[in-house]
């Protein structure tokens, strides 16, 4: 997936550079007709990740809009494997993720820059440009719980489940892999015990929009994303966690003008 998302990234990058060569402004004084725009992001990363989000923007010039950005997604462990919960109790559990620790989800702020490379036809064709943005993130981790069987007393053979989260305590039954570990708990557990890290954030990416200078957005942006917190961020137990993410995404852009 990873290369899928290069190959889409660096092909940007060769038909920027051709629409920026091949198609020089043919007016530097042409005027806009709209202050603002509101679009909706629906962005994919390659950590698996779905980033919806808002931005609003508003057009300095005929080649340059700024714009405030909010969305928010969960950020994954790149070593994050999807297993089968227990096939008797598949109805009752979800898929579970091996020795996940915490879910962590994260709300981005930003202020970015768009600049077209080109002019384009007002109707027709395809305006190449590029976007970057920077601003701060909150990290939101979520206790990940797992239904973890218990021997019952009162039926040998039978097993009592509980919900639980990972502690040093029940660290030999959360990591087991010998059939303990029953499924995924609700995902509603655990968003009584919310912690934060505080971090930033910042993007670059190539923007390609039909219809540049018209009512109705309609773009799709091809880059990459840099999430930096203060310190590690302990999504799994049983493997090194990291305080710096990067991934490339696809982010598709609809909104209006005014």
């Amino acid at each position: 997936m990873v290369r899928f998302f290069l190959t889409l990234f660096f092909a940007a990058v060769l038909a920027a550079s051709a629409w920026s060569q091949g198609l020089a402004p043919a007016n530097q004084n042409v005027g806009i007709i709209y202050n603002r725009e509101t679009t909706f992001n629906m962005k994919v990363s390659t950590n698996r990740g779905f980033i919806p989000g808002i931005e609003f923007g508003r057009l300095r010039t005929y080649y340059k809009t700024t714009y405030f950005h909010l969305s928010l997604g969960e950020l994954k462990h790149p070593k994050e494997q999807r297993q089968s919960a227990d096939p008797i109790l598949s109805r009752s559990f979800r898929p579970f993720i091996f020795g996940k620790q915490n879910n962590f989800f994260v709300a981005r702020g930003s202020w970015g820059v768009k600049r077209y490379f080109s002019e384009k036809a007002k109707f027709k064709g395809v305006a190449v440009g590029i976007s970057y943005s920077v601003g701060p993130s909150l990290g939101i981790l979520k206790p990940y719980y797992l239904a973890i069987c218990y021997p019952d007393p009162d039926s040998p053979g039978d097993c009592r489940i509980f919900h639980e989260k990972y502690s040093e305590e029940n660290a030999s039954l959360f990591l087991d892999e010998n059939g303990r570990i029953k499924g995924a708990s609700p995902f509603t557990r655990g968003f009584g015990e919310l912690g934060f890290r505080p971090g930033g954030n910042a993007s670059i990416a190539f923007h390609l929009d039909w219809g540049a200078y018209d009512e109705f957005v309609k773009a799709l942006e091809i880059g990459a994303m840099l999430d930096v917190y203060a310190t590690k961020v302990p999504i799994l137990v049983t493997d090194e966690n990291r305080q710096v993410f990067l991934n490339f995404f696809v982010n598709l852009q609809l909104g209006k003008r005014r």
